[in-house]
């Protein structure tokens, strides 16, 4: 499954998921748009992973979950909790993190 949010509520998506994946992008970042198709790719391939694209320009209440840093930022939750999250703009290591879980 995959999500874009529409509002700040990432923390009750992570909390009704077993597994989440998350990428935090902008508008402005050239990165997360090329990361975007990648990680929408991924959603198809892991069914049993809840896969949430958030804009962490318009919802800080959801960036505080994974401290986000700089863009694109990946982070994964398991029964509600931040597992590991990364700055890449590389594919390889998107799937690993994903993989974790």
């Amino acid at each position: 499954m995959l999500l874009e949010l529409d509002q700040d509520t990432l923390q009750d998506v992570v909390s009704s998921n077993k597994k989440v994946a998350v990428q935090f992008s902008a508008s402005w970042c050239g990165n997360c748009r090329i990361m975007k198709p990648k990680f929408k790719k991924l959603a198809t391939e892991k069914e049993d992973i809840t896969f949430v694209i958030v804009d962490a320009e318009k919802f800080p209440e959801s960036r505080k979950l994974a401290n986000v840093t700089n863009l694109p930022t990946f982070a994964t939750f398991v029964d509600g909790k931040l597992v590991n999250e990364t700055q890449t703009n590389k594919a390889e290591v998107l799937t690993e993190l994903i993989n974790e879980i």
